[in-house]
């Protein structure tokens, strides 16, 4: 499937959360939850330093609020946007709770990348692509027209370091 104007316009606000979360002195990463219906139910933006908890990424908070509001039915109709791919635990939380499709601006390895080339040491969690941890997961991404905007994020949060 390839990404719509409708996609753009969802995606844009899962990097307009990750500015927010980046604002917040928070990792820059955002997610939105939107319905089969093209109706966003959840959006959350990445709240680990805030909160000292290392697992309040946006696309695990999305997996939990699903779970408990939408029917599997629902869920599996449903499409994740994130600013950056989902990490294994995310990727692992979206499968078990059955989500459908994942479209994000920027790869793992992209985001690896680019914090690598500053200095910052590696992730504790193996930068895997979505598809090895949930490979029954559809995936979109990386998407080009966001990709730079997500790398400036990443890049000025980790600039200071």
């Amino acid at each position: 499937m390839a990404i719509s104007e409708t996609d753009l316009i969802h995606l844009r606000r899962a990097v307009a959360h990750a500015r927010e979360a980046a604002d917040s002195g928070d990792g820059p990463f955002g997610s939105v939850l939107v319905d089969a219906a093209g109706v966003e139910r959840f959006a959350d933006r990445n709240r680990e330093a805030s909160t000292g908890d290392a697992t309040r990424h946006p696309e695990f908070e999305i997996a939990r609020w699903a779970s408990a509001h939408l029917s599997p039915e629902e869920r599996a109709g449903a499409t994740v946007y994130t600013s950056g791919e989902h990490c294994p635990m995310c990727s692992a939380a979206h499968a078990w709770v059955g989500l459908g499709r994942i479209v994000f601006a920027a790869s793992s390895a992209q985001i690896a990348g680019w914090r690598a080339a500053h200095g910052v040491a590696p992730s504790p969690v193996a930068a895997l692509p979505i598809s090895v941890i949930a490979p029954g997961v559809p995936t979109e991404g990386p998407v080009d027209e966001l990709v730079d905007e997500v790398r400036v994020l990443i890049e000025h949060a980790v600039g200071g370091r």
